[in-house]
């Protein structure tokens, strides 16, 4: 099965879009990756998506607009996708769209909104659409995420040691397979959702993100800055759990510079990179990680990853790319595999991961331009990822 994956982060830069060929082949899942597109939104865009996100007020007329804009954006994307990597055919379109609000109180998710109306993408590609991944697993109890740990843990089932999958987007969460256990999965905290908010508040808006770590790399790390930050009581609480930028936010920066003045804005995009280095290998060595496959927009900050590296010494750290999973791409090909197997009839949650009661199958499925014809729903759910070469 063809399948396009289409994905917006917490950091909401760009819409990632992924084709792959999906089979089942007994327990095994083969994945053939056939490209990836990194469309970025619009500056106009960008701004109404962060104008609706908390702690903003906004109203339901400017929701509608934007479940509407995002729609016609991601039915752009997927028909770019089926175009240009599908060869102009695909089975099925996957959509994560935009996730405005992660409602999180104590250590509970109550729901979850992603918007991006999938009728856009229906009516554009003709095909059917799975979309609205999160909540099926928040209604079961769990956190909604991290979805991907289903990938994660197909990806590194068998793999030697204590291995886990680290994605570095906004918010940096960590999968855990350990030999012969349950694996583990828990957003560890900001990967570059800080250090974007203070980049974006230091340049008056000018620009967006540290590129390649530069700002951080002239800076020096204020340890009395990042005491400060790793205050947070988010990061003492066990897992499972879920945050975002309803939490890691600019004004967590600012709150924390009212305490500790810092006064060059490089030392605190140093301490800021530094903060994701140490929750991320905090969270690492508490369950005696060995080797950690990274991916996301995080991976191509080289400061970001030198810092990891050097809290983790001893542990190997390696692109997902040399497990042949594209790491610029993982989310989106990830989403394309939690539809693949909902139109299958298979869970597509770990329990033990989200916290959920039980595996449930997500989302919900838009008809395309014919009538919605699944596949049969298979016997077996995979028991893991085998990654063939492809053009990705």
């Amino acid at each position: 099965m063809h399948v396009i994956g289409l994905m917006s982060g917490t950091s909401y830069d760009a819409i990632e879009a992924a084709a792959a060929d999906l089979v089942l082949d007994g327990e095994e899942l083969v994945m053939t990756p056939l490209g990836a597109r990194s469309l970025p939104w619009s500056e106009e865009l960008r701004g109404a998506i962060g104008a609706v996100l908390p702690p903003a007020a906004t109203t339901t007329e400017a929701l509608c607009r934007l479940d509407t804009r995002i729609g016609q954006a991601f039915a752009d994307a997927a028909v770019r996708a089926v175009e240009e990597l599908g060869g102009g055919t695909a089975d099925l379109v996957v959509s994560h769209g935009q996730t405005v609000h992660h409602w999180a109180e104590d250590g509970q998710v109550h729901g979850t909104l992603q918007i991006g109306q999938p009728a856009w993408i229906a009516e554009a590609t003709g095909l059917p659409v799975v979309s609205d991944l999160r909540s099926r697993d928040v209604a079961a109890g769990g956190q909604g995420a991290p979805l991907v740990s289903i990938v994660d843990t197909l990806l590194l089932h068998g793999r030697p040691g204590v291995s886990a999958a680290l994605n570095l987007g906004g918010i940096a969460n960590v999968t855990v397979v350990p030999p012969g256990g349950d694996p583990v999965a828990f957003d560890t905290g900001p990967a570059n959702a800080l250090v974007d908010a203070a980049v974006q508040h230091f340049s008056g808006g000018a620009r967006h993100f540290d590129e390649d770590g530069r700002a951080a790399a002239r800076g020096r790390v204020h340890q009395g800055l990042l005491d400060r930050l790793l205050a947070e009581p988010y990061y003492a609480r066990p897992a499972p759990k879920t945050t975002g930028k309803e939490l890691f936010r600019l004004d967590h920066v600012l709150d924390a510079l009212a305490v500790v003045p810092v006064p060059d804005p490089d030392d605190v995009l140093a301490t800021l990179t530094r903060l994701t280095a140490v929750t991320v290998a905090d969270a690492c060595r508490a369950y005696g990680v060995t080797e950690l496959v990274a991916s996301g927009g995080g991976t191509r900050n080289p400061v970001m990853m030198r810092m990891i590296g050097e809290e983790l010494p001893g542990v190997r750290v390696v692109p997902s790319d040399r497990l042949g999973l594209p790491s610029a791409a993982k989310e989106a090909l990830a989403f394309a595999v939690l539809g693949f197997l909902t139109v299958h009839g298979l869970p597509a949650t770990v329990p033990s991961c989200t916290g959920a009661r039980r595996a449930a199958v997500l989302g919900s499925i838009t008809p395309g331009a014919g009538p919605l014809r699944l596949p049969e729903p298979a016997a077996v759910a995979p028991a893991r990822l085998r990654i063939a070469s492809g053009q990705g």
